[in-house]
């Protein structure tokens, strides 16, 4: 328990803040302005059943989570015997309120899903923070912890990073074993304390036991409570200790003694990660860091000792040809496991980007991140003040810096719905406010508190970045960025004081958003949307409420081709604010944009997932769907498409150019990371680019939604972005 009631208190120290009634009234039966999917997506993702048994409207989510956030706020005031004026903290609240309701601000999906509810009282604040950071360095003092930590905070879905600084310094030997039967409790402490069993025992210390019994676990389907969804039952977890057997020694109890490699540590989070998304948790987010000069790290993503296992498929005359063709492409690590993690270069200003570029350009990784840069500075505009320099990593999509063992809370901001500077700065009043209130409660983590109790790192976010800069333009923005840095600075000052605890260590981030933007319609982050007409593909389970909902709303609906027991629903979305999409903005384009940002709003870090083509290409319109084809597999029968001024859309190949973006701005950025430009063919893509007449066409007869019967299906999304999310 994070906060025990003192005897009498009871529900009224949990519930001691509350909105008024009839402010409340104002909004009820009521909707925002969505997003073109923003409803659909608030009601399978954020709103949380109800004593009732239905589920929560918008103006029901934001009263939970304005109250939470004010009743921490009171509760930390009351604890410190400091003076809290009621009359104050209701005005504030409800001008949190609005501006949430208006979508100027958004707390994280994990704080829309959690915020206000028991969980953040009885397990503490772990479930309100979107990424984490654990470094291997000192794996030879306790070999499970950052393992350990990785799965307990991913099943309570945090996204988290790690490194490969433990290599060579534990030695794995076969374990201990004893006569007992070890009983797994049916909790995330019980699979967490099982996995730290078994990795201790393979590093020498303590026992293994002979029999593991799973018996307690809930069956699958059965509801899991807190962060809600259904269990898995046992096998995700049986499945884990398999693949830890066989990774950790393959060659039995006969085997030699080996030092661990970077490779065993990267395959190590790996599985605990495709446990992860297997069992409690849909979705869950990991990054590895390694060394650039590290050939074995480099290795872990090469494709090319994958492609004669589908050429050997592809070539199979017999049925059971096919058959151990398959087998061997489903074990190969690239399918098995190492799926589970981005994997980015700890890099340094001065090193040789060539190599990093030629891998880049095969396949999008490594990324990277400048640690020297990081912990050095604040906004790169400002003189370097060192004061992050025991900063070690940074989270899945690159804007958090972190210590090993740290939390962070992101909050997301659109400037493009402000009016003014004013109505900016009062905005990212209330965003600052909320992303502090979440580091006044402890994590269930000993470890973990040590840090983010002193660091007291927040990252206030913007996103509609690119919809801001069309509407004000690119110099006002800026400008915007550097009086709205100054002004949480003076905020951290004057709130920190009054809640008697240390400043920020650091305060602004550029998140790469997912679905909390969608809620909004803005663009995601600082990048740029696919186009201004696309299809937004979403996958629905054949028996949800969903489904039926969205045939009656008169949306396209067919058949997923490779998913069974599955429907693809397919969103017509015109983007608002869209001046240029990501095909017509070349990578050295990006990376400024990137510095920009870098130096004049974030002081951790930016997420940028740099695009880039890896042919030439143009793009060509086949009945209504925009599809970008290779120049040289052009036939002359494609249409292609045109802009104003008669011209055709072209992207040429920029893989050549990554390793000199990275020389050119390596002293002015902290993270990066790359997504080749695909000129797919993939049946029923997530995104799809339309022409306005297809748009037109798919939307003459849809009418409204009907999610009165709709259920929470889909958990939250932690700090997604196109690179970070399994």
């Amino acid at each position: 328990m994070i906060y025990t009631p003192k005897l009498g208190d009871g529900e009224q120290r949990y519930r001691a803040f509350t909105l008024s009634p009839a402010f409340l009234k104002k909004f009820e039966g009521k909707q925002p302005k969505w997003g073109p999917i923003g409803y659909f997506v608030f009601k399978r993702t954020y709103a949380r059943r109800l004593p009732n048994g239905g589920y929560e409207e918008f103006w029901q989510t934001l009263k939970r989570v304005a109250e939470g956030t004010f009743n921490l706020q009171k509760m930390h005031v009351k604890d410190q015997h400091r003076p809290w004026d009621n009359a104050k903290a209701q005005a504030s609240a409800q001008e949190m309120f609005q501006r949430m309701w208006d979508f100027k601000f958004l707390p994280p999906g994990r704080g829309l899903r959690c915020m206000g509810t028991d969980m953040v009282y009885e397990k503490g604040s772990a479930c309100l923070n979107n990424c984490g950071f654990v470094s291997t360095e000192d794996i030879g003092v306790n070999f499970a912890d950052p393992f350990c930590f990785l799965m307990d905070m991913s099943m309570l879905g945090v996204g988290v990073g790690g490194d490969t600084k433990g290599a060579g310094k534990v030695r794995i030997q076969v374990p201990n074993y004893v006569e007992e039967t070890y009983i797994v409790e049916d909790s995330r402490e019980g699979w967490v304390n099982l996995i730290r069993r078994i990795l201790n025992a393979y590093a020498g210390v303590g026992t293994m036991p002979k029999v593991i019994d799973y018996s307690l676990i809930r069956a699958k389907g059965e509801p899991v409570k807190g962060v809600g969804g259904t269990a898995s039952g046992p096998g995700p977890l049986i499945e884990l200790v398999d693949d830890l057997d066989k990774l950790l020694y393959p060659g039995g109890e006969d085997a030699e003694s080996y030092l661990i490699t970077s490779t065993i540590i990267v395959d190590i989070f790996n599985f605990i990660g495709k446990c992860v998304v297997s069992g409690g948790i849909r979705r869950t987010a990991e990054i590895m860091f390694g060394e650039p000069d590290d050939k074995e790290f480099g290795l872990l993503k090469d494709s090319s000792t994958i492609i004669p296992l589908y050429d050997a498929l592809s070539n199979a005359l017999t049925p059971e040809a096919v058959r151990l063709a398959k087998e061997a492409i489903d074990a190969h690590p690239l399918n098995s496991r190492r799926w589970a993690s981005n994997n980015s270069n700890f890099c340094t200003v001065g090193m040789d980007y060539t190599e990093m570029g030629e891998r880049n350009a095969d396949n999008g990784e490594p990324g990277g991140i400048w640690l020297d840069n990081i912990r050095a500075y604040s906004r790169m505009v400002d003189a370097p003040d060192h004061k992050d320099y025991k900063a070690a990593g940074c989270n899945p999509c690159g804007e958090q810096s972190l210590e090993s063992f740290e939390l962070c809370c992101l909050v997301e901001t659109f400037p493009n719905n402000c009016t003014d500077i004013n109505d900016f700065k009062r905005t990212l009043k209330y965003a600052y406010l909320y992303a502090k209130t979440v580091t006044l409660v402890p994590t269930h983590d000993i470890r973990t508190n040590q840090v983010m109790m002193w660091n007291r790192r927040i990252g206030t976010s913007q996103s509609g970045i690119q919809q801001a800069k069309a509407r004000l333009g690119r110099r006002e923005h800026i400008r915007w960025c550097d009086q709205g840095y100054k002004y949480v600075m003076k905020l951290d000052k004057d709130y920190s004081k009054w809640l008697c605890i240390p400043e920020s260590i650091k305060k602004t981030s550029v998140k790469p958003s997912g679905t909390v933007s969608l809620l909004v319609g803005a663009t995601p982050g600082i990048h740029y949307e696919e186009w201004e007409y696309i299809i937004r593909n979403v996958r629905i389970s054949d028996d949800s409420p969903f489904l039926q909902a969205c045939i009656d709303a008169g949306y396209p609906v067919e058949k997923a081709v490779k998913e069974p027991n599955t429907h693809v629903v397919s969103f017509p979305v015109k983007v608002e604010g869209v001046v240029r999409s990501k095909p017509e903005v070349s990578i050295w384009e990006q990376f400024t944009d990137a510095v920009a940002m870098q130096k004049w709003w974030s002081d951790n870090q930016v997420s940028v997932t740099i695009s880039f083509s890896t042919n030439n290409a143009v793009l060509t319109n086949h009945n209504g769907e925009l599809k970008w084809v290779d120049v040289e597999e052009l036939t002359g029968d494609e249409v292609l498409m045109k802009d104003a001024k008669g011209k055709s859309f072209f992207i040429k190949d920029e893989s050549e150019d990554i390793a000199r973006c990275l020389e050119t701005f390596e002293d002015q950025l902290k993270s990066i990371s790359f997504l080749p430009y695909s000129t797919h063919g993939y049946v029923q893509a997530p995104l799809i680019a339309i022409t306005k007449e297809k748009y037109e066409e798919l939307s003459a007869n849809i009418t409204e939604l009907d999610l009165s019967s709709a259920r929470h299906e889909v958990d939250d999304e932690f700090c997604s972005g196109g690179k970070c999310l399994i």
